[in-house]
């Protein structure tokens, strides 16, 4: 089956060669300092929103090594206490068509820790969509020769985060293998209901961003369990908290097996400067995470 969320969700906006164009702009203008990344958090909104920040993450993809790409989104519209998995076998981009591996899937699916997306669903979820056109375009040189692992992330416990989490880390642990990690960071403002304000460190801009880069420092630090403390603190709107999660306790367990690895982020950017109560904004990071 050919899925045409992305093929009827671009192109009106972006024909192919626009979606390429600037793609390619943004990438030029980045360094690839991580180099070959293992797992990449990027944020899934609008690319005139997003699209330069997303660019400092996909330049630290290596396409000469990868050959499976795990894309975890959290779900918008449904509620979904587990994790799930597309129905469909493509999923097309302006670029060209991403193919899904089955045989991942069955290995997934074998587990019993699944359950499948309907098609309306899959189609109406863009923390997932939006990363297809960007695994393309880094992928490019090798377009044959890759297969991509979507995965929709629900609203899980900790203790589903860790066991998903040590389900994933034998796939993290393969160097051939990436993980695109689909979060913004803080939703602020009275549309997305929240409105933390740390008057001490100035405008409410500079607030949310010290409190997303709080968040930031404590996923560098790679422990699932500040993470959960945080977000139970501040209970700031990190929409791919959960995939975030799991791939904090993919990391814990490689860890624990004596596995070296650092994450970093590389650039944070916000939609719009929130100077007063009725603004909003959303805030989105890039970062990459490295085998050592």
């Amino acid at each position: 089956i050919l899925n045409s969320s992305v093929a009827s969700g671009f192109p009106c906006l972006f024909p192919g060669p626009q979606l390429n164009a600037q793609l390619e702009g943004w990438l030029s203008q980045v360094q690839s300092t991580k180099r070959p990344a293992r797992a990449i958090i990027a944020p899934h909104a609008g690319y005139t929103y997003c699209g330069s920040c997303a660019a400092h993450a996909y330049k630290q993809v290596d396409p000469n090594i990868t050959r499976k790409i795990f894309i975890l989104g959290p779900s918008h519209h449904v509620p979904l206490s587990r994790c799930a998995l597309s129905s469909v076998d493509i999923y097309r981009t302006p670029l060209y068509d991403l193919r899904i591996d089955q045989k991942i899937y069955g290995e997934l699916w074998k587990t019993g820790m699944f359950e499948r997306m309907s098609l309306q669903t899959d189609e109406d979820e863009h923390s997932i969509e939006m990363h297809l056109p960007y695994t393309a375009k880094a992928m490019e040189s090798h377009k044959d020769e890759f297969t991509i692992i979507p995965v929709l992330v629900g609203a899980l416990s900790e203790s589903k985060e860790q066991e998903f989490g040590k389900l994933f880390s034998k796939y993290l642990a393969d160097p051939s293998n990436l993980f695109v990690v689909s979060s913004d960071f803080c939703h602020w403002g009275q549309r997305f209901r929240y409105s933390y304000y740390d008057e001490s460190q100035g405008e409410i801009y500079r607030s949310i961003e010290h409190l997303d880069k709080m968040g930031m420092s404590i996923i560098e630090q790679l422990d699932p369990v500040s993470f959960s403390n945080y977000l139970k603190k501040y209970h700031n709107t990190i929409c791919g908290r959960h995939p975030i999660g799991v791939l904090l306790n993919a990391i814990n367990e490689l860890q624990k097996n004596g596995m070296n690895m650092s994450f970093s982020f590389l650039n944070y950017a916000q939609s719009s400067q929130c100077r007063s109560w009725q603004d909003s904004s959303v805030s989105y990071a890039a970062g990459a995470l490295m085998v050592h």
